[in-house]
């Protein structure tokens, strides 16, 4: 009897565990195979920058840093494929909302129920099969650890029981000093990629690109503000040429030369032609003396006519 009692009690058991698991299969199986998240926007508040965003066609993508104390806002697509018992539950880590309300529903078709709480950071609301778009604000806490950022669950989606999250947006968060680093680095590495792509000489690309490697183990190591210092000193003024502009430069050098070297020779066949000149004239000079001392005997009118003459040709060559 008691061997009875026994084996009914066994496979009552059995069929209670098999029932249960059949019960909550599906739920992990979809879960597994399809993401209930299915795309997300992250925004600077005020100024509304793209800073990051999912989708399955394009995947991950982050576009500018996200710092603690940073006023943002989620955009995000839940897909309820499957309903069940009980409520499904959104929760953030963001903190203080700029208008005093986490959560906005953005599409409608989807009843949330009357247990949602749009002023709380964590809402429950229906379990019931659909797909709604949601948008969180708040500001990123800001993380006592490392410089180097802290991971950041701005949205979590749990089930009834809220244990295992079945979907979250994770970002990490950095530090100001961090995210003045990274958008003077991607300045700093765009500006690399010009020198590269102006023939500008090896060696100074390599200087180049040292000191942006060193400034990235600077930073890693959470010696930011010497990793900034490092890239400062990447603000020169006078850097080398391109290419382009030596190919421009060689050439105008070369004709301004040629131009010069025409000049000098011009120059030396003017004066050349100008002492021949001169030399002609002094002989002219020397004779006319001769010959006005002798015309001075003859008429005196003629001879200081000529000695005029004379006198104008001295000042003409600079005797």
């Amino acid at each position: 009897m008691n061997k009875k009692i026994l084996a009914l009690t066994l496979v009552l058991l059995l069929t209670t565990i098999y029932l249960s698991s059949v019960s909550i299969s599906p739920i992990k199986a979809q879960n597994t195979t399809s993401g209930w998240i299915t795309s997300y926007n992250i925004y600077e508040y005020n100024s509304g920058q793209l800073l990051a965003s999912y989708s399955a066609s394009a995947g991950n993508q982050s576009f500018a840093p996200i710092a603690p104390s940073e006023e943002v806002k989620v955009t995000f697509t839940v897909n309820v494929f499957t309903a069940g018992s009980g409520d499904l539950k959104l929760s953030t880590s963001l903190q203080n909302p700029p208008q005093g309300q986490y959560w906005t529903l953005s599409s409608q078709g989807y009843s949330l129920g009357s247990d949602f709480n749009p002023d709380s950071q964590q809402a429950s609301f229906n379990w019931v099969t659909g797909t709604f778009t949601m948008t969180v604000a708040g500001v990123v806490p800001t993380s006592s650890s490392s410089q180097t950022g802290a991971p950041v669950n701005l949205v979590t989606l749990y089930g009834p029981t809220s244990g295992i999250p079945l979907d979250q947006i994770t970002v990490s968060s950095t530090s100001a000093a961090m995210a003045q680093f990274q958008t003077l680095y991607n300045e700093k590495a765009a500006h690399l990629r010009d020198l590269k792509s102006g023939g500008v000489a090896q060696g100074y690309v390599d200087l180049y690109t040292n000191v942006l490697n060193e400034s990235t183990v600077e930073a890693n190591a959470g010696q930011v503000t010497s990793a900034i210092a490092l890239l400062n000193q990447l603000n020169i003024s006078n850097e080398p040429p391109s290419s382009t502009t030596q190919a421009i430069f060689i050439p105008v050098v070369g004709a301004l030369a040629a131009v010069a070297v025409i000049f000098a020779v011009l120059f030396l066949r003017i004066r050349g032609k100008i002492s021949y000149f001169q030399l002609v004239v002094e002989d002219q000079i020397k004779d006319l003396e001769g010959l006005t001392m002798r015309i001075s005997k003859i008429d005196r009118g003629m001879s200081s006519n000529l000695e005029s003459v004379k006198d104008r040709l001295k000042r003409l060559v600079g005797m």
